[in-house]
């Protein structure tokens, strides 16, 4: 790989020049890096083509690259903007831009039924650890790739159910397009004996599980806890002050 007077030339496949980019022309160059090689889909940079480096040397000029939501965030570059965006509540993609383009560090873009919202990290004033309030926060998972919770948190008037987890937690409800939202009804034993006994109780027999930073399985809690009631519900498994939680909840409107 080399910088040459007429573009950029990648040699990182075979040793030999394998491309020229006439680029001086032109005012933005756009990459979208190939992710599939003869064994699949490839979630290391090293594995895309063009290369890696190829893509680091357009983005010290004015630059957009298309690349994997997961790229590790240590690997874009100073001064590049990362957005992460989601569609209907899935992470789809991220884009690096670069030069004039860059206008923050960190973007996340969620595209919902009501159109497109953003939030990005001057938006973030920071948020603390708050005890549980009355409503959970689930944030969208491009606002947590873009490292953004707190940003979330801030909007919301609350704050971290713990600071290692992305819950965000308030004392009244609120509509935002960046997270989730879910009345705190109870909080449920979290040994799986007593859980089971809890639901029961309740005539719960369909059964949303929900869970961050807690080493369960969804599928397979919920074969163990055999439960055949009429009622439905929803648990979110995760941990406060480093401890196991249930919260009983109940989904807020869209």
């Amino acid at each position: 790989f080399f910088q040459a007077e007429d573009g950029i030339r990648d040699t990182s496949v075979t040793g030999v020049q394998t491309c020229a980019l006439p680029i001086c022309p032109f005012d933005v160059a756009l990459v979208d890096p190939a992710r599939r090689s003869g064994r699949g889909r490839s979630f290391d940079p090293a594995d895309w083509t063009p290369s890696w480096s190829l893509v680091e040397s357009l983005l010290r000029r004015d630059a957009c690259a298309k690349v994997a939501p997961g790229l590790p965030h240590d690997l874009v570059p100073d001064g590049v903007e990362a957005e992460f965006v989601s569609d209907a509540g899935e992470v789809k993609e991220a884009a690096l831009w670069s030069g004039r383009l860059a206008t923050v560090s960190r973007r996340a873009t969620v595209i919902g039924d009501r159109g497109l919202a953003t939030l990005t990290d001057e938006d973030d004033p920071g948020a603390g650890v708050v005890p549980l309030g009355s409503h959970l926060y689930e944030p969208d998972g491009a606002v947590i790739r873009a490292g953004l919770v707190t940003a979330v948190a801030a909007r919301l008037g609350g704050g971290l159910l713990d600071e290692h987890i992305a819950y965000v937690t308030t004392d009244s409800p609120a509509a935002t397009p960046f997270a989730r939202g879910y009345e705190v009804l109870e909080v449920l034993p979290y040994r799986e004996k007593q859980l089971r006994a809890a639901l029961r109780e309740r005539g719960v027999g369909r059964l949303t599980i929900k869970k961050r930073g807690v080493d369960v399985v969804p599928e397979q809690l919920r074969r163990r806890l055999d439960l055949g009631g009429d009622a439905e519900a929803t648990i979110v498994l995760t941990r406060i002050a480093g401890e196991g939680t249930c919260l009983l909840v109940r989904p807020l409107p869209a």
